[in-house]
């Protein structure tokens, strides 16, 4: 160990500790309306921003413009023979806040379509990197280079008025969604097909089209990424993704250079990322017991193993909901119609009724339940996407309907440069002190 890491371990193994008895402690006391151990742990349930598009609560789960994800699959406009809704139909709703027409989701799937034409310089970024690069990674990097196209960025260098903030932020927003599933796309045959390209189909809808150029052109595919890309859109602003693209467009950056930063963002295994440890985790489980038809009993004792170890269960718990999430429920009613004999799917149900009874008899776990990562890649594989390290970036291509949607409201409204206050633990210790004369 090199001589500043050294000092560096000895400082924060003292200031953990005097943290962690700080808090015990002292975390109720308030500052300035907000308690200590709310400052410390991640801000955890403070109301500081506007988030238009969705609210998330902890019983009902998430509701955009008020809708829960059982009322949308009801009510969104099914085209194009669909059985499930279309995500246009849901950005057209998180945009106004008015349910869409048959006719206006058509629009908007073709108005997608025509704006879909991808840079040159942009593939040549993709393919100038490594299959080792991990698939995220390589979406970020395709999304900023899409930014040499921003009407925001060029406008802005020309110079323009704030009113017009929203109508070319808008321009980015239409232009970024339309062009998301081929690069994506494009990723995922390159890294996984050999460079084998699927060129887009824009007569197909939005979700269609990228069911065909990942290389599946079944009906049920095309469903399913219906849905998947609607009930991944947006989760209130509050999570990691939205929260970040809010704060890197408050800088008044471009929809590419903020999407970027959510990209990053959901990257992270406490984030989008889950839904790829899912997989693998159930994928060791089935290594380990030897058998993909694991009984209840088996799938159990490899649980508590894993909490043995001090591993999490991932897809398993939220830091808002206190239910079944219900994205992971229209997931399981899917498979019920579609894929109810499949071995991972059955695997995925079994854990969803052993696993919260287990979390539950640890009397330290607020939510038990599983989230959205637990069904979807279980799913996918069944549809023959399965390679574990592309799940996120389709979970990306989904979240930056509800992101960017907010991202145009955001400069309707002129919202200003997010700039919180931070403190020292110095600072919070002289407030303790204080306080407590």
């Amino acid at each position: 160990m090199d001589r500043l890491k050294q000092v560096f371990k000895a400082k924060y193994t003292v200031s953990v500790e005097e943290i962690k008895h700080l808090v015990r402690d002292h975390g109720t006391k308030v500052i300035d309306s907000v308690q200590i151990d709310q400052v410390f742990g991640g801000m955890r349930g403070i109301q500081s921003m506007i988030w238009e598009t969705s609210s998330l609560d902890s019983k009902e789960g998430i509701r955009f413009r008020g809708y829960s994800i059982p009322e949308l699959r009801d009510k969104l406009p099914k085209i194009n023979n669909a059985t499930e809704p279309l995500p246009e139909g849901l950005f057209w709703l998180m945009m106004t806040g008015d349910l869409p027409t048959d006719e206006d989701v058509a629009w908007l799937s073709k108005e997608w379509a025509n704006r879909s034409t991808v840079p040159q310089s942009v593939f040549k970024v993709v393919d100038s990197l490594d299959p080792s690069i991990h698939p995220m990674t390589q979406f970020t990097m395709a999304i900023l280079a899409l930014q040499v196209d921003s009407v925001f960025a060029h406008r802005y260098e020309e110079g323009m008025s704030k009113s017009d903030y929203w109508d070319v932020m808008y321009e980015d927003v239409m232009n970024c969604i339309a062009r998301l599933p081929i690069i994506s796309a494009y990723i995922y045959r390159k890294n996984f097909h050999n460079n084998n390209h699927i060129a887009a189909d824009l007569n197909l809808d939005w979700s269609a089209n990228f069911a065909h150029m990942l290389g599946n052109d079944s009906e049920d595919f095309k469903n399913l990424m219906r849905l998947y890309l609607t009930i991944h859109a947006d989760h209130e602003g509050g999570n990691a993704s939205a929260h970040t693209v809010h704060l890197v467009g408050s800088t008044l950056s471009d929809a590419y250079l903020s999407l970027a930063g959510g990209m990053t963002a959901l990257a992270g295994p406490l984030h989008g990322l889950a839904n790829q440890e899912v997989m693998d985790w159930i994928y060791d489980m089935v290594k380990d017991l030897g058998t993909r038809k694991p009984t209840p009993d088996q799938i159990a004792e490899y649980v508590k193993k894993t909490l043995a170890q001090g591993i999490v269960v991932p897809g398993y718990g939220h830091a808002v909901l206190r239910t079944p999430d219900p994205r992971f429920l229209a997931q399981k009613d899917f498979a019920e119609k579609h894929c109810k004999s499949d071995d991972l799917v059955n695997i995925v149900w079994n854990v969803f009724n052993i696993v919260p009874d287990i979390l539950n008899s640890l009397g330290k776990v607020k939510n038990p339940w599983p989230n959205v990562d637990a069904h979807s890649g279980a799913i996918l594989e069944f549809y023959g996407v399965k390679e574990h390290n592309f799940y996120t970036v389709m979970f990306g291509v989904s979240r930056a309907l509800g992101v960017l949607a907010q991202l145009c409201w955001d400069r309707a409204y002129g919202m200003p440069l997010e700039r919180p206050k931070s403190m020292t633990t110095e600072e919070i210790k002289a407030f303790i002190q204080n306080s407590s004369n």
